[in-house]
Order: C-alpha cells, then structure tokens, then sequence
C-alpha cells in the first residue's frame, strides 16, 4: 500500500544526450525518463546545426532498441548449433573466464595474430568506439583490420588525395552563402538531414540546387535540376565538364598554378572526354549537362556535397576526385559558400594516449581488409588461421557483401566466437559467449562528429539495461582477466575522457573534454572559416594534387579516369541508405519487418509482365532475395534499388541484398568495396 509522503506515478524527467550513430549529424537529443525507462526521444537546441529536430527513426525505433525483446541483458553461453539462436544464461564471471580461456588457448596454439577484433562503427562515442578495447587487443597483440574500405575510406582518401589530411571543409551552415550548392551521390534527406534546412535558407538567397544521382530521392525532386546518371559513370561526366568550362575559360589556370600540382595533365587529361556519348555512358541528355554547364560557368561559390554513393563502384576514387576538383577549379577560393562539405576530422585534435599501451608492452600486429574477413576465416590452410573471432559494434552478418560467404564463415564450430552487442542480432546467433553491451543512454561518452564541426558529451540518461556494461568496462575487466596490470588497463572512464582528445584552455577554453557541460556544444570551427583559406596543404607537395603520386604509385590512378561496368545479369542493383535503418541499427524493429522494397522502373516491369507490389526474386550467382515490387521512374531502365541494412528474416531465402554483393568487386583506390558493380536477374516469386 502506498504511504501518503508517496506517489505511485513515476517521476518523469527530461535528460540531455547526443545520437552516437554512424550519420554526418550527430545530433542532440532530449530524452524523457519515467522508472529507469526511455518512454520519448525527441531534438534538442544544444547542438545549433541539429536545431532541435532529428530523424524519424531515431524518435521511433530507438526505445524499443534499448528495452525491446531483443535486448540482450544477461552474458550468454550457445547452447544449440551455430545461428540457431539458442542460448542460456550465464554470470558475467563465467562468460569472462570462458573468453579468457579459449583466447589464450588460440593464442598458445597459433599466435596471438590468432585472435581477430571483429568492429565497425555501432556507437560513434569516443571511448566506446575505440579506447579500452583498442589498448586490449595491441596489447593482446591479435590482428589488425582496416575498416575504411567497408564504407566511407575511399572517399575520405580521395578528398586527403587532393588537399591533405588537414584541411577540413567548410562549416555545413556556410553553404547558404553559395550560389551553386551541387548534391552528388547523397540521399540528403535521409543520410544528412540537417543540411536540407541549409538548402533551403540558400534557396531563399538565390542559390540554384543541382543533383546528381541514380536515384531519384526527396532531394533530387526539390533540385532546380536533376541528372539521373548511369551508377558508375560519374566521372565521365565530371571530367566533361572540367574540360568544357576550361574551353570556356572558366578556369583561371594562372591563378591555380601557383595552388595546385598537374593541374595541366589534370586539363589535358579531361579534354579527351569532349567526345563522351553523354546519353549512353552517363544516361543524361545533352541538354540538362548544357544547363548545369551554364550554371558553373555563372557560380562564383560552389558548395559540393559528395555522398558514400559516388564511392560504391569501381570508378568510385575516381567519381570522388573530380567531384571534389569542381569549387576549387570553378569557383572562387575565400569565398563564403565555395568549398566542400565534410572531412571534419581534421578539427577534432585526437590524442594517441587514449588508445596507446607502452611500445615495449605491444605485440606485432598483422592487419586485414575488413571486406577480406570471411575469406580469412575461410582460410583453413593458412600458416596463421584465425581460431578466435571477437564481433562488437557490428553486425557483420547484415553489412558485408557476400552474405553467404561471411555466414559460412562464422558457422565453422572450430572457430569460437566472442560477441559483443545491444541486441540479438543476425550476426549475434553465431558466437558462443554473448556479452551484453550497454547503450550510449546508460554511460558517459565524448561525441566528435564527419559533418560538422561541432564538439558534444553526454552522461547516462538510465542506469544499465539487465546486467550490461559499456565497452570500456567490459574490455577493462578482460584485461584484468589477462593480467594487463598497466595503469592503461585501470583508467576509468573519466581518465580516458581526459585522454580522448589533445585540447587546451588557450585555444578550446577547456583542458578536458570532461569539463564540456552536457547543455552545450562547443564548435571547433571559427564561423567565418573559409575552406582552403590555409594554402599550405598537407599533401606531399603542400598544394591541392590535381595528379597524385601516392595514388598512381599505390594504384595507377594518378588521374581520375572512367572503366566501364559490365554485368553478367540484366539490372545493375544499388543499395542505398534506408529512412528505417541506420545501416543496420533498428533492422530488428516491426518497421523493418516483411518482404523489402525493389524499385523498379515501370518500362522493365512491363517487359517483365511484373504489377506494382508483386513478389519478386532478385538473383546472381550469389544467392537470391525475395522482395516486394515498386514501380517508380526514381529509377532509371535497367536499374533497381533494394536499400540496405535489413536483416535475413526479411526474405524467405534467409537472405538480404548483401548476399548479392560480391566482395571481390572492389574500388579504384583504397581497396573499398565496389557495392554498385552489382548485377542481378529478377522473376516473379
């Protein structure tokens, strides 16, 4: 019975955090408690470009993501076959000790390159992204892995190629003072959705918006113009229109020889695409380039916007680069709106301490492509096997190409698996020790952000789900396990915040990242910065490399240069971002439940004898997909569009679109996955 000083309702209370999802935004939110339980998620004003609102899944999915069914709250010990999803409870001090063991039996029979740390990008947060586990694993010695060529590495290297790794774009919020702001190969709308109030306040100023993209998204329907391009053949285009306004003597090259190297191989080079059949490479009519030509010629500020899409083939480096030649060739350098939009890492001063252990306390550490894993762990006659695999802040299962292969992979019982995660995922039903990672509501985190330059902390919003703990306490009681008695192993989370990032009370006003109030969001980026203001670029010639020795020595691309695509099936796939999902995160809500989504054409349904909302079976030599029919012109002929991140419940085969990806298809640069070289037959279902 209730006392009269008591109250039965639950105290309800209005907490601040930041979104840690792998998006450009990093948004902040507001976040409304009642009895230790997120009952409402909406934006808040600390950060002022996300200005109080945030995406539509973040709102919806995200309560059920940390209290839903699937929410692991308990260590657990696989009981049943590989994938079968059977599990029984165990204490954390039987799980750690049963990792603890079978890591250092694979250690003690292969090496300690034996054991593999299997992570992407789930929490973007400082410390649970990449801290304490990271110390770990140097120290443990097990092999490394590059994660730039699953998603975002090729173009973050095109755009270092041309003007450095210090050199970071202009603020978002600049581009309303361009007059020319060009969306090339990115769903704004649904990967960067703050920049479409940016877009519009430029409208309102005068600026013209021109899209470039095979998909016809939200954005591209608001553009003054749209050119659908053939996925692939970007550069082409880009390279023709470099080599018509230099013709029109739209380029100043005595102004640019004294900022660039190869700018006359880069000219030279671009006139051999005068003759590009525009229609049939790139799929767009010579009248719409004849109107983005006029357009460039006219723009003095030219704000670009270079999505992952441009990278998901293999002229992806290429498409990039010129994409990201196009405000300093045509534009004019110090002008308010002319730049680029993104690589914002350079702002953010990173600190070595906060994922260094002593030199002499580091074993060797070999280093994998992540898109080669499943091949790694297929490898039963290599000299160094993988024997012991540790999946956390990833879904490996629902992200990689070649499903099949990374499933087969992960069902080997010799192998043991380690997984780490939120929820029971697709890629969680393979390892045999589960342990119950919390979200970013239920701990502290520091949040830098790749599209803005603005700097967040959050503290806990909840106390732990069940029995979960953050990464860093997870990674921390694992070290002691192994007897890491270095003080690195003890820092606790407020000492690694100190470590996360090299600031300093001159410059930022704070000595710590600690010190950052939760109410406030503090901008690394003077507001009347100018993109490439600081001539002196960290390129190898300290100028913007129009030609790049590093990528002609490292991959015969020293200039951008279009290969054709073919396939060996009828429609070429694409697999874009989808407004339910953030990759893979909330692929487990209702939301995302039943057959996904084809688009395609209305001129191949016809030919297909296929009606709107048909069943359909997608297919290559990779496995086949069932999906649900969508007849729309926001696909070109020959095109089709399943987006990405479903998990395998979604089609009778077991199987999502991933399955159809070959891992084999890679980019020009960077070793990237070529996600968009993918071709596939259709029939009814």
């Amino acid at each position: 019975m209730t006392s009269p000083t008591q109250s039965s309702t639950p105290q309800v209370q209005e907490k601040l955090s930041v979104c840690p999802l792998d998006c450009p935004d990093t948004c902040s939110l507001k976040v409304t408690v009642a009895d230790n339980k997120i009952t409402k998620i909406r934006g808040s004003q600390v950060n002022p470009l996300t200005e109080g609102s945030i995406c539509t899944k973040v709102a919806r999915y995200y309560p059920d993501f940390v209290h839903g069914p699937r929410r692991l709250r308990h260590p657990l010990l696989r009981t049943g076959p590989r994938g079968s999803g059977q599990y029984r409870q165990i204490s954390w001090d039987e799980a750690l000790d049963r990792v603890h063991q079978r890591l250092s039996q694979a250690i003690e029979n292969h090496g300690s390159s034996s054991v593999l740390p299997f992570n992407y990008a789930g929490p973007h947060g400082k410390l649970s992204g990449g801290s304490m586990d990271v110390r770990f694993f140097k120290k443990l010695g097990g092999t490394r892995l590059n994660r730039g060529p699953l998603c975002g590495g090729v173009r973050s290297l095109s755009y270092r190629s041309l003007y450095g790794n210090s050199s970071p774009g202009m603020p978002p919020q600049q581009a309303e003072f361009a007059d020319l702001i060009l969306i090339w190969g990115c769903n704004v709308s649904v990967a960067n959705l703050h920049f479409m109030r940016t877009i519009k306040r430029a409208r309102k100023r005068g600026a013209k918006l021109v899209v470039i993209d095979p998909h016809r998204t939200q954005v591209a329907r608001q553009a003054d113009l749209y050119l659908q391009v053939t996925p692939g053949s970007d550069v082409s285009l880009a390279l023709y229109l470099t080599a018509r306004l230099a013709a029109a003597g739209k380029i100043d090259t005595s102004r640019l020889t004294e900022l660039t190297t190869g700018l006359d191989a880069y000219l030279e080079h671009a006139a051999g695409y005068l003759d590009t059949d525009l229609e049939s490479i790139c799929g767009v009519s010579p009248d719409t380039v004849e109107q983005l030509t006029a357009l460039l010629t006219t723009a003095e500020s030219i704000t670009v916007n270079v999505g992952v899409g441009l990278e998901r083939t293999r002229n992806g480096g290429a498409a990039c680069r010129a994409a990201y030649s196009f405000p300093l060739l045509f534009g004019t350098l110090g002008k308010a709106g002319n730049g680029v939009i993104g690589s914002y890492g350079p702002l953010f001063p990173g600190n070595t301490q906060l994922t260094d252990v002593p030199e002499n306390n580091a074993a060797a550490q070999r280093e994998f492509n992540i898109i080669d894993v499943s091949d790694h762990l297929l490898d039963a006659g290599s000299n160094a096997p993988v024997k012991a695999v540790f999946i956390y802040n990833h879904n490996p299962v629902a992200t990689h190409p070649d499903q099949q292969k990374m499933i087969r992979a992960l069902s080997n019982e010799d192998l043991f698996i380690v997984g780490c995660d939120v929820e029971m995922n697709d890629s969680m039903q393979y390892a045999d020790v589960i342990l119950p990672a919390a979200t970013h509501f239920e701990h502290q985190d520091a949040y830098s952000a790749y599209g803005h330059g603005y700097l967040q902390r959050a503290e806990p919003v909840i106390a732990p789900v069940g029995e979960a703990l953050p990464n860093t306490e997870i990674f921390r009681r694992l070290a002691a396990r192994f007897g890491f008695t270095d003080a690195e192993f003890r820092a606790s989370d407020e000492d690694l915040l100190d470590q996360a990032f090299s600031l300093n009370r001159e410059q930022h006003g704070i000595s710590s990242v600690r010190k950052l109030p939760t109410d406030q969001a503090m901008s690394m980026q003077e507001a009347d910065f100018r993109w490439l203001n600081n001539r002196t670029l960290t390129t190898p010639s300290q100028k913007a490399e129009l030609y790049s020795d590093t990528l002609q020595n490292g991959y015969q691309a020293g200039l951008p240069e279009y290969t054709p695509i073919h396939g060996n099936a009828a429609y070429q796939l694409l697999s874009p971002a989808s407004d339910k999902r953030t990759n893979a995160t909330f692929g487990g809500n209702t939301a995302s439940d039943g057959l996904q989504i084809l688009e395609l054409n209305p001129a191949d349904a016809e030919q297909l004898k296929v009606t709107d909302g048909a069943p359909l079976i997608i297919s290559n030599q990779l496995g086949e997909v069932k999906v649900q029919a969508k007849l729309t012109d926001a696909v070109a002929k020959g095109i089709v569009l399943v987006d990405k991140g479903a998990w395998c419940h979604t089609s009778s085969t077991g199987l999502t679109v991933n399955a159809l990806i070959s891992n084999r298809s890679r980019t020009d640069i960077g070793d990237g996955a070529a996600y968009y070289d993918t071709f596939v037959d259709i029939r009814k279902a």
